[in-house]
């Protein structure tokens, strides 16, 4: 099982975040565009995670919140902050956002129907590739599990994906690798620990 670490920092700074390549296809596929993420926290503020993909056209037909993003070319953030659940955040070429709360695939709640909030996202296209940052802030993860302290050495557990459900040539990546013998990103188990650092 992989580690990662999330650095701490004054502000989201990504090129001083640490770089987790999104290279594990466990369930094969030829086409396996190049991605990354970098994710950091900033004290008082939340967590901020970019994630890249290669791709020079992706699919984006979708636009609103809880759109089903991921049969778009898609990149995505799971992250349990605390105990008791985690929260995807799916996202497209167009900054559309699929966002829910739960312990596992089944009974995810929107975060928005939660706390009237959602994370932010900014999405940009480039002539080679194209980018989501996403911020979780602090307000929503402590209104989602009742508590949103953080410190150097805790952990959260988490994992970074690359798919397109029905794009040209579906695919699925991971960062940590999923340990199922069909696509399936919700599966807690397999995330990964991700270590909050000033290093």
């Amino acid at each position: 099982m992989k580690t990662y670490k999330i650095r701490i920092l004054d502000r989201p700074d990504f090129r001083r975040a640490y770089r987790a390549d999104i290279c594990e296809y466990v369930w094969g596929g030829e086409y396996r565009p190049r991605a990354y993420a970098r994710l950091c926290f900033v004290p008082g503020d939340g967590f901020y995670a970019r994630l890249t993909a290669y791709e020079t056209d992706p699919k984006a037909v979708y636009h609103e919140y809880m759109d089903p993003v991921y049969t778009d070319s898609c990149l995505e953030f799971f992250a349990g902050y605390k105990p008791g659940g985690y929260i995807n955040c799916e996202m497209n070429a167009n900054g559309a956002l699929l966002s829910a709360f739960g312990e596992g695939r089944e009974e995810r709640t929107p975060v928005a129907e939660i706390c009237g909030m959602i994370p932010q996202v900014t999405a940009k296209k480039y002539c080679d590739r194209w980018s989501v940052t996403v911020r979780v802030g602090l307000e929503l993860i402590k209104a989602v599990y009742k508590n949103a302290d953080f410190k150097p050495g805790d952990v959260i557990r988490g994992n970074f994906y690359k798919c397109g459900d029905k794009t040209d040539v579906p695919h699925y990546g991971s960062y940590s690798p999923v340990g199922t013998p069909k696509p399936d990103f919700h599966r807690p188990e397999f995330f990964t620990e991700m270590i909050l650092t000033e290093e």
